[in-house]
């Protein structure tokens, strides 16, 4: 008889056994959440070309200088497009919650372990029915590799070249006496170019 409630017991245990496996804390744990980006350039239906302006140098300027600004004008009927570039911004780290530039993540660690600095081109192009915003956000690296102060008479003479060829630096610039650039192309910065694209995209949704 023992042996027999022994025998139950075990096969009601080995029958339990893979429903216990099959409830896993994985299994209810809730999706995460689905992340949708935003058209760039995106369309957006403004029929006030100065409100829409306003808005997009109301945005940019909470993370750039703007350097200069070309609006969106009428010549005889045609519209053209207008252009906002910015001045090269150093990248906002751990330590500046406040500052925006850097995106959570990667982007505002990557500002407080390295020399970053960004900088934006934001075009607004006329479009049937409205316009198409387009932003673009380039991130460099400092490159401090070598001493940036220690020139030799070979460097002299190639510097001296540079300057009258009048070559610019990457940031559209002369730089100090011609000298290249110390500052290295990263590409593009998408996660903050999607911030002010959403940002952008809100203040004309509030009107």
């Amino acid at each position: 008889m023992a042996s027999r409630i022994s025998s139950a017991v075990f096969a009601l245990l080995f029958a339990a056994g893979p429903l216990g496996c099959q409830w896993h804390p994985q299994a209810v744990l809730p999706a995460p959440p689905t992340v949708v980006l935003l058209d760039n350039p995106l369309f957006v239906a403004a029929a006030d070309r100065e409100f829409l302006w306003n808005q997009i140098v109301d945005t940019l300027d909470d993370y750039f200088q703007i350097q200069r600004e070309e609006r969106v004008r009428l010549v005889g009927d045609v519209l053209i497009e207008g252009r906002i570039e910015t001045l090269p911004t150093a990248g906002s780290t751990l330590l500046e919650p406040w500052r925006k530039d850097s995106t959570p993540g990667f982007e505002k660690l990557h500002a407080s372990l390295q020399s970053i600095r960004r900088r934006a081109i934001l075009r607004v192009i006329p479009a049937d029915g409205g316009y198409l915003v387009d932003v673009a956000v380039y991130k460099e690296l400092e490159d401090v590799g070598h001493p940036l102060r220690v020139v030799s008479a070979r460097a002299t003479s190639d510097l001296n070249s540079w300057a009258d060829r009048g070559d610019k630096t990457a940031a559209g610039r002369r730089s100090p006496a011609g000298a290249p650039s110390n500052w290295i192309a990263q590409g593009r910065d998408t996660s903050l170019e999607q911030r002010i694209l959403g940002q952008i995209q809100a203040r004309l949704a509030a009107r």
